[in-house]
């Protein structure tokens, strides 16, 4: 349900917002927006501080085969200028690693048996 009808309809922040499975803090803005005449505030997507270092990660990751730390990436990013904590770069590094897996899992077909053919 749209956050305006929902509040329309219950007349209440926190009854919309369960409704609609959002903030309470949301709908106020989306109402008082509304009584100003002005457009529904829209959430903008922020970029994260390791987002200039992220090919430099896959190809660490790429070239260890998943074999890498986060605190020797961490030490090569230092290098190049990063700025974050190293728990940031573990936190994204893990993301990139299980990724990486995903993609380059070895398949495995389940054995059937046909009956018979291995009795003799």
């Amino acid at each position: 349900m749209e956050i305006l009808a929902a509040f329309d309809l219950t007349q209440s922040y926190r009854g919309a917002a369960e409704v609609c499975g959002v903030s309470h803090n949301t709908v106020r803005s989306y109402v008082k927006a509304r009584e100003e005449g002005a457009q529904a505030p829209t959430a903008r997507k922020r970029g994260r501080i390791t987002d200039p270092y992220l090919p430099q990660m896959k190809s660490l990751v790429e070239q260890s085969r998943v074999k890498i730390r986060g605190d020797v990436v961490h030490g090569k990013l230092v290098a190049l200028g990063y700025t974050g904590s190293i728990r940031t770069t573990r936190y994204v590094l893990a993301g990139l690693k299980s990724r990486y897996r995903a993609q380059n899992a070895r398949v495995h077909r389940p054995w059937t048996v046909e009956p018979g053919l291995w009795l003799l």
